[in-house]
């Protein structure tokens, strides 16, 4: 276990563009992290991050969908509130869920307004640069709401892309991603995820772009790194995509406690003496003569 300094609460302010942007202008790499609950926002928040995406990936990762396609907006809400009920100092980013901003510019200006109004979100994500995400994110950003976008591999439309792979490989479908993102920087994205592309292209893509640009996928190059919180941690089965660094085996760990816990139930070995309520004698006696009169 490497020995790692956590920054003290009382030395971090809230995070904000301004402070965000200062810290690209010194090029400090952002750390931007997925968070899905309460538990996961206390540890991300106590952990120094300095973004927390509560993102649609929380679809398969705690509500078992096969895909992000199915969660619907109200389940992401819920899990976006309950974040903000454990964040004190990272700048909050609520993940738009398919088919919740695509249909009209009035749509995912609402959509928008519930994330920041109801979950307190500070921004909204969206997936896409193509002419409607673009037209989306540009409405959203003229309803005062800062919006951050997704390039290459964006998993709600991941069929369409020929599955879950990296994207950007050809000079064409690399060209794609150049334009998407100075396309979104130019509706007024504050941020850009760049996902599953080869380094070299967001590096070649990075001088042209002034917006934050957080890679997951994507090589050094960028602005920062975001992971999803189950993947870093080792909290679910299978195994990731190449990009993903395991930090923990916590699945191992919740796995060897519950079934502690199981076998000492089993053994008689739970509950012990020190974790039960005592009774004085008097009133134990009380008890019993009233009890036989029932």
């Amino acid at each position: 276990m490497r020995n790692i300094t956590v920054p003290a609460d009382a030395s971090r302010l809230p995070m904000t563009l301004p402070r965000l942007a200062e810290k690209q202008r010194l090029g400090e790499p952002l750390v931007m992290v997925t968070a899905y609950d309460y538990p996961s926002a206390l540890a991300v928040d106590k952990a120094g991050v300095d973004l927390v995406l509560v993102g649609d990936s929380g679809a398969m990762t705690v509500l078992g969908y096969e895909s992000t396609v199915p969660v619907s907006l109200d389940e992401l809400l819920m899990l976006a509130k309950a974040v903000r009920r454990g964040l004190r100092t990272p700048f909050l980013v609520g993940d738009l869920p398919f088919g919740s901003y695509e249909v009209s510019d009035e749509q995912a200006v609402q959509t928008a307004f519930r994330f920041v109004k109801e979950a307190g979100c500070d921004a909204v994500k969206l997936e896409g640069g193509g002419p409607v995400s673009v037209a989306r994110a540009r409405a959203i950003v003229g309803a005062g709401i800062p919006v951050m976008g997704h390039v290459g591999l964006t998993p709600q439309t991941s069929t369409a892309l020929g599955g879950y792979r990296a994207q950007g490989r050809t000079a064409e479908a690399a060209g794609r991603v150049a334009r998407e993102a100075l396309a979104l920087q130019d509706a007024g994205c504050f941020s850009i995820v760049f996902e599953a592309i080869p380094s070299a292209v967001a590096e070649a893509v990075m001088p042209r772009l002034h917006a934050l640009v957080i890679g997951i996928g994507a090589g050094p190059a960028t602005d920062g790194q975001v992971l999803v919180f189950h993947d870093l941690l080792g909290i679910r089965e299978g195994r990731g995509a190449r990009f993903v660094q395991r930090y923990a085996d916590i699945l191992d760990e919740m796995i060897s406690g519950v079934a502690a816990y199981a076998d000492d139930v089993r053994g008689r070995r739970y509950p012990g003496p020190d974790h039960g309520y005592t009774i004085p004698d008097e009133e134990l006696a009380a008890f019993k003569e009233a009890l036989r009169a029932l």
